[in-house]
């Protein structure tokens, strides 16, 4: 993507070392302009920028290689340099105290003008978690909203791959360089977010994975979002720095519950008491924010899948559905629960293995899905 004058100028301000965010929208609100904040004396700067940081600001010495690098990055296509002074930069970021002066983008510019739900949870996530995070991004999709998260193992990979399972695509906010993949297991996932949707970094790139940037790049998952769907969270999950960022936004709030004997599900639970909306299924949410034009045909599809699934099973597939529940179960408590012998039943967990109905733990442990 070329760049012009002013672009550049966005990419020089930005990669100056050690002023962040906060202190380059003071740059911007003192002299009005990156050029302006560029060309300004040591002594115009003073009330900006402490001593230690104006013989970087004013030299640039090692903002040079960093901008050649971008320059050399946004001449792929469907890269692109977004800069807070641009007609389709996002307005809902700026509802935060430090919105990102630019941003690096990769993929589909445009979903960015979309509504959309963020979806964020564990990275040590359940099986059943992981099936609700998918099943509920691609029911989200499905209605024609975003699904935005941060590319992280677990929960938000899940969401990811929902949403792009929809016409709404999907969103990754990293927090790395948008030359970096992280985790690396992800790497598949990512090309197929930078083919069908968009993953956008205010980080420079070449910026590797550090622990204070997760809960930076969460401020804008958060900000991009209607509201903010929490699948499973421990109580220390970064999950709920999302979460409570989204509430400070005056956005709206979303938990699933689970089993109150799993770590995973208390992160959700505390969300609950303090007031987010318990949603099981999409529907919920698509109500909460009155997305009626959308939620019919949601509805009609869940119901279809309801009754097609009701009529391929017999009573006693039923009653083994019915003894499970949704924690997991091994075969001795299932045993006794519905009353079947240990030949009828793994004959018939076997069936429901085959069919994704039922997922095999370690320790001869199954699990319902949410089927």
């Amino acid at each position: 993507m070329p760049l012009d004058t002013d672009s550049r100028d966005w990419l020089r301000f930005s990669l100056v070392p050690g002023v962040g965010a906060r202190r380059q929208l003071a740059l911007l609100r003192a002299f009005g302009t990156p050029a302006a904040a560029l060309a300004a004396s040591p002594v115009a700067l003073a009330d900006t920028l402490p001593p230690s940081l104006l013989d970087a600001w004013c030299t640039q010495n090692a903002t040079v290689a960093g901008v050649e690098r971008a320059l050399d990055w946004l001449s792929a296509p469907d890269h692109f340099l977004l800069a807070l002074g641009d007609a389709d930069y996002p307005p809902q970021l700026l509802d935060l105290p430090d919105p990102p002066v630019v941003l690096y983008l990769k993929g589909r510019r445009e979903l960015l003008g979309h509504a959309a739900v963020s979806i964020v949870g564990s990275r040590n996530a359940t099986v059943q978690g992981v099936q609700n995070a998918e099943a509920f991004a691609a029911a989200l999709s499905h209605a024609g909203l975003v699904v935005v998260s941060g590319q992280a193992a677990g929960i938000d990979a899940a969401a990811h791959r929902g949403g792009l399972a929809g016409p709404g695509s999907t969103i990754a906010v990293v927090g790395t360089g948008l030359d970096r993949v992280y985790p690396a297991s992800n790497r598949t996932l990512a090309h197929q977010i930078a083919g069908q949707g968009l993953i956008v970094s205010e980080f420079a790139l070449g910026t590797e994975p550090k622990a204070g940037h997760f809960p930076q790049r969460n401020r804008i998952i958060a900000a991009l979002s209607l509201g903010t769907l929490v699948v499973e969270a421990t109580l220390g999950s970064g999950s709920l720095i999302t979460a409570r960022q989204a509430l400070e936004l005056g956005r709206e709030i979303f938990a699933i519950p689970g089993s109150i004997h799993a770590p995973q599900a208390r992160g959700c639970h505390s969300l609950i008491k303090q007031g987010a909306r318990l949603v099981d299924a999409a529907e919920d949410i698509l109500q909460e924010l009155d997305w009626q034009a959308r939620l019919a045909p949601v509805s009609a599809s869940r119901a279809a899948t309801t009754a097609e699934n009701g009529l391929e099973r017999g009573a006693e597939e039923m009653q083994v559905l019915d003894a499970m529940g949704f924690d997991p179960v091994d075969l001795d408590a299932l045993v006794a629960r519905s009353g079947l012998t240990a030949d009828a039943l793994c004959a018939i967990l076997l069936g429901f293995e085959l069919s994704g109905d039922v997922a095999v733990l370690p320790g001869g442990r199954w699990q319902r899905l949410g089927k």
